[in-house]
């Protein structure tokens, strides 16, 4: 078969299978269009999904007829400043999306520049367009996209549901508007309005009006600076934390990308508070030099490429990190209002009944800060006062955060008063998160936590390929305290473990590292899986749930969950304590 050249109807339908993938990609670029033209109301209408009917409108800068006619010419645009595809300040640059949409659908615009006395209309029907017409219309741009796919049919049989489309389109739209907060957005579905968001002075505004009021009172703020580029944004608390990825928002320039780099950068910042099956909610917005970043990646514009990707990188790890430091004990309120809607929804009307008459054996599961309890052996890293009569350690409400301790619930909860409610601790999950900490700061500090010799050295026995694992990584371990050697096939034997546990089973933590480094494989090293080693260990060093705790040893322990970064989250991202305010507790109670 002899070469030829394609005829330009069909370029712009091969070009249309890049660009305009599904009604969703048409939604996104005429938005752009229309933010580009320095809209500051963009509406949206679509029917059975965007498959029928796609009508974007705004009141931006508009188009001449002589704009309109190389509107729709492959290639045409505005956008670019000469020949320059470095530097890009505006959505759209390639000139391909209205030739695509014209050659796959029967496209209508109408435009108005501000300042004409009347606005023209041209139609693309197929790829075969039309002349301009005078039409009546505001100033801005109206465009419509009728029977999407009609001239490649075979698209058609790609297309998802009519529910499954109007939820991509809904997201485009959603993603857009968050990067521009003083633009009004709408969109219509048929007569229902799916989406209206009013603009908004601020894009913390926004993100709430698009995330929910939620994600505001449960994100800390961002704001870093290296080398010329700076991250802004906010950062979900880890107990405020989503089943997938999808709620992670990535803006470079104003521009809403999908970024694999972006999205490794949020789960490493997040690996030591959140369970890998768990996801954070972020939006982020990078501002950085055109010339940093190429846009020119992907068709669809929704990939970018950074010249420094490293830094890129370590900027983002780093903010994250620091943010959900400084918010130190702060758990989701989300954490609180499930709690008492469980309560509501269990409460069952009223009936006295008398109290069951306890038996002879039956163990009692809660123990009051008056009742003497003692310990076989101290709780590392808990500084208790002098001993004192239990009267003396029923101190008074204070105005500390996490209150006072009163009490002990089944030997795994501890309940504190404050002056506006309680708060509930989970012990196990809150000392896990402080012993983390400790070893975290040791290492940074020292390069290596210190270790305690064992008395009697410990065997532990794992197998030939598990001993070998563990054999190999012992250097590594050392600096983290944990000595080990090999001790015959399949087993080795335990030396000193690290001085922030206290007194652990050390072979059933050897165990689970052996199984951690098997679940890692050989990708990366052990240094490379700090946060998560350090989070195996202190699972081992903390005080388990059915230990019986002491009224100092309690506030110790809550004492210094106020003073530590990240105490309001176990190192798998469950929650360490719920807080129950009074007004909310009195309406249970019918008092409200």
């Amino acid at each position: 078969m002899p070469i030829r050249l394609l005829p330009p109807t069909l370029v712009n339908q091969i070009a249309a299978g890049e660009v305009i993938e599904r009604p969703a990609a048409a939604v996104r670029e005429l938005v752009e269009n229309a933010l580009d033209a320095g809209a500051t109301r963009v509406e949206v209408a679509l029917a059975e999904g965007g498959q029928a009917l796609i009508a974007v409108t705004d009141d931006g800068a508009g188009m001449s007829p002589d704009q309109l006619v190389l509107a729709v010419e492959r290639h045409a645009t505005s956008k670019l400043d000469g020949d320059d595809l470095v530097h890009i300040r505006h959505l759209g640059f390639r000139g391909e999306a209205l030739p695509s949409i014209g050659s796959v659908a029967r496209l209508a615009i109408t435009s108005r520049p501000k300042g004409a006395d009347s606005a023209w209309s041209l139609s693309v029907e197929g790829g075969a367009k039309g002349a301009p017409v005078p039409a009546a219309h505001p100033p801005g741009t109206r465009v419509e996209v009728r029977d999407l796919f009609y001239a490649t049919p075979a698209r058609l049989k790609f297309l998802k549901s009519v529910r499954a489309e109007l939820g991509q389109a809904v997201d485009v739209v959603e993603r857009l508007a968050m990067a521009h907060p003083r633009v009004a957005f709408a969109l219509q579905d048929g007569a229902r309005t799916v989406l209206k968001l009013p603009a908004q002075p601020d894009r913390l505004g926004r993100l709430a009006a698009v995330l929910g009021r939620d994600f505001a009172a449960n994100a800390v703020e961002l704001d870093a600076e290296r080398d010329g580029i700076r991250l802004s944004g906010w950062a979900g608390l880890p107990t405020f934390n989503k089943g997938t990825s999808a709620h992670q928002y990535l803006f470079v320039n104003g521009r809403p990308v999908k970024d694999r780099l972006v999205i490794g950068a949020v789960k490493g910042a997040y690996q030591d508070v959140l369970s890998p099956d768990r996801h954070p909610v972020v939006a982020l917005f990078l501002e950085l030099p055109a010339d940093a970043v190429d846009v020119n990646v992907h068709p669809a514009k929704a990939e970018v490429r950074f010249r420094d990707a490293g830094m890129v990188r370590g900027l983002i790890v780093s903010a994250i990190r620091h943010a959900l430091a400084a918010a130190g004990h702060r758990t989701a309120s989300t954490v609180s209002d499930a709690a008492l809607g469980a309560l509501g929804a269990a409460r069952p009307a009223y009936q006295w009944q008398p109290p069951p008459r306890p038996s002879a054996g039956q163990v009692r599961t809660a123990a009051w800060a008056q009742a003497p309890m003692g310990l076989a052996e101290a709780i590392p890293g808990l500084d208790l006062p002098p001993a004192a009569p239990a009267a003396e350690l029923q101190e008074p409400v204070a105005d500390y955060p996490l209150g006072a301790a009163r009490a002990q619930l089944h030997d795994t909860y501890i309940v504190a008063e404050t002056r506006d409610g309680l708060v509930i601790v989970d012990q196990h999950a809150a000392h896990e998160r402080l012993v983390m900490e400790r070893m975290k700061a040791a290492m940074a500090a020292d390069g290596a936590v210190k270790a305690q010799a064992l008395l009697l050295p410990e065997v532990a026995e794992l197998g030939e390929a598990a001993a070998a694992r563990i054999a190999e990584a012992a250097p590594d371990l050392a600096a983290l305290g944990l000595v080990v050697e090999p001790f015959g096939p399949g087993a080795v034997v335990v030396r000193a473990t690290p001085a922030p546990l206290g007194e652990c089973d050390a072979a059933a933590l050897v165990r689970d590292l052996a199984d951690d480094l098997a679940e890692w494989g050989e990708a990366l090293g052990l240094k490379d899986r700090l946060g998560e080693v350090c989070a195996t260990m202190a699972c081992h060093g903390s005080v388990r749930a059915g230990r019986r705790l002491s009224p100092a040893e309690m506030d110790s322990l809550l004492r210094q969950m106020e003073a530590t970064a990240l105490s309001g989250q176990c190192n798998h991202g469950r929650p360490t304590h719920v807080t129950l305010r009074l007004a909310d507790i009195e309406k249970l109670f019918g008092r409200r």
